[in-house]
């Protein structure tokens, strides 16, 4: 037995965010009172109280901090149900390619003429990503299939396959201290500012926060920060710059990704052609 509706988590993941019950009620333009009356009821029916309630402040409990995190997944899911199953019944649906600007190592206009000859070949809609959120995009259906990097982006709950594997390089100012290496290593490193990732939990850069690669290498010539990335993120390497390979860093990996319960031919033909494009 279903114990919550789709709709009920929708009010406590409200609530959850706006910690107020006016504004929650707002979002989810329903009246107030009705949205007290639904949390009091769902509390009931499962048994432990979610919510915290003073005249001045609403707050989470253990069992409302678990239920909005894994509520929040549970719509996603829903959400993706309901969006593939719409698609697996429309002939004439485009295929949704996500990646960030310029990460695709070069290999995006080999794959898509590749793909072109794939006999059930759709039109490619591309989708430009943040820093951090192309799994995001494939997990909740938003896109298809997506071009990531290994081992930055969480893989987890996605199958995929390695186009392309490349050395990482620091970029340094030109004037700076190993600017005139032949390549260093991760040691030499120690000490220097590294940038801080809009939107990536766990950075550990202690730089300015940056959102893209140009805004990164922006820093980098005024002298802000260093950075170490895959090489094809940085071809050519702009003027006031210096590329330098970092010797002991791990391989970064160029995958395909998509929703390891897609089983859509129409994602399938796609995966097939990119590994096409990319084996001599």
């Amino acid at each position: 037995m279903i114990e919550l509706e789709t709709r009920e988590l929708e009010y406590v993941i409200a609530l959850a965010d706006e910690l107020h019950f006016g504004r929650a009620a707002a979002r989810l333009s329903i009246a107030q009172p009705a949205l007290s009356k639904a949390i009091r009821r769902i509390e009931s029916r499962l048994g432990v109280q979610l919510f915290i309630r003073s005249s001045r402040h609403v707050g989470l409990t253990p069992a409302g901090e678990a239920l909005r995190e894994h509520g929040r997944h549970a719509l996603n899911a829903v959400s993706a149900a309901v969006r593939n199953a719409r698609r697996a019944g429309d002939a004439q649906a485009r295929l949704r390619l996500v990646l960030k600007p310029g990460g695709d190592a070069g290999l995006l206009s080999a794959i898509l003429a590749e793909y072109a000859h794939q006999p059930a070949a759709r039109q490619v809609d591309i989708l430009f990503s943040g820093p951090a959120d192309r799994t995001d995009f494939l997990r909740d259906g938003r896109a298809d299939v997506g071009l990531l990097y290994a081992p930055f982006d969480d893989l987890d709950g996605l199958a995929h396959e390695t186009l392309h594997a490349e050395d990482r390089v620091v970029i340094v100012p030109s004037g700076h201290r190993l600017a005139g290496h032949a390549s260093v290593r991760m040691s030499d490193l120690e000490g220097e500012t590294l940038p801080c990732w809009k939107g990536v939990p766990g950075s550990d850069g202690t730089g300015p926060e940056v959102a893209d690669v140009v805004q990164m290498l922006h820093m980098i010539k005024v002298h802000r920060m260093i950075a170490v990335l895959p090489r094809s993120l940085v071809e050519p390497v702009p003027a006031g710059l210096v590329r330098v390979p970092v010797t002991d860093a791990p391989p970064s990996r160029l995958v395909l990704a998509w929703n390891e319960e897609d089983r859509r031919p129409l994602v399938a033909s796609f995966v097939t052609a990119a590994l096409g494009a990319v084996t001599p």
